[in-house]
């Protein structure tokens, strides 16, 4: 639409450094991704990036600067969505832009000037409210996503689960490199055994974790993707990204985590 180019790179660390070369004017990654809950080498991409003179921006939302400051790690900008963990209970529709030089944070000032986006003073005390509980909620909701991610491996109903801290999981070197702290994340994505008809029989019977998009708030959400963010996504990339008519995402709250594996067991057991 306005004369721009987007190269996409799958998921995985050496795809996006074979894409990235000198007609590249902007390289955007998440160091977790989305449903897929890969980890990329944000390190190895910003060092690339740099060679080659390429701006790097990081979206920052699912590892939150409790795992990882990307501009320590050589981006040019971190984003986040504040919606979701930073304000942390579903409650703000907000966004943030941290650059680490003054020239880049006026000019960005600037625009916002121009285009007259500002949060409101309410949901600007929301957010400042939510930072200061983010590191309990966020140190929580990853031990228990990780626990939730360990009976969902064992679990019959299910084909495949999707979360770095997995001890088999093939990105957990990379996750132990780059983020702060022994945590992976409180998202997690699973297989369930069969196809669409399974994968909403299981949102419909859930009793505590709620069926709805979104993430990071005090709430468990189970979501589809192919009807929810890659819903608009052409059919064949999202085959070769792994997103599956059996395939589900799904965000740990701050619910007992015995109380979410029941839940998560009598929905299966629908199934």
């Amino acid at each position: 639409k306005f004369g721009v180019e987007c190269v996409l790179a799958r998921s995985d660390t050496g795809e996006f450094l074979e894409k990235l070369d000198d007609g590249i004017a902007l390289a955007l990654v998440e160091p977790i991704t989305n449903p897929m809950v890969r980890v990329v080498d944000v390190e190895e991409i910003a060092r690339r990036c740099w060679e080659l003179g390429i701006p790097l921006v990081v979206d920052n939302t699912f590892s939150t600067p409790i795992l990882l400051n990307p501009l320590k790690r050589g981006a040019w900008i971190s984003l986040h969505s504040l919606t979701k963990y930073l304000a942390g209970h579903n409650d703000v529709i907000g966004g943030a832009i941290v650059a680490g030089d003054r020239e880049t944070l006026r000019e960005l000032w600037n625009w916002r000037r121009k285009l007259g986006s500002i949060l409101s003073p309410f949901d600007a005390f929301l957010i400042i409210r939510g930072i200061s509980t983010l590191e309990v909620r966020f140190e929580k909701q990853c031990r228990s996503a990780l626990e939730i991610a360990e009976y969902l491996v064992d679990h019959p109903k299910v084909e495949e689960v999707y979360y770095p801290g997995l001890a088999d999981s093939p990105y957990k070197r990379v996750a132990d490199k780059i983020f702060r702290r022994r945590l992976y994340g409180a998202v997690l994505s699973f297989r369930v055994r069969g196809g669409r008809r399974e994968a909403l029989k299981l949102l419909r019977s859930l009793k505590v974790i709620k069926p709805a998009p979104s993430l990071g708030g005090v709430e468990s959400l189970l979501t589809y993707p192919i009807w929810s963010a890659a819903k608009n996504m052409d059919p064949e990339q999202r085959r070769e990204l792994g997103i599956t008519e059996n395939l589900l995402r799904l965000s740990i709250g701050l619910e007992d985590v015995e109380d979410l594996k029941e839940d998560l067991g009598e929905a299966l057991s629908r199934i």
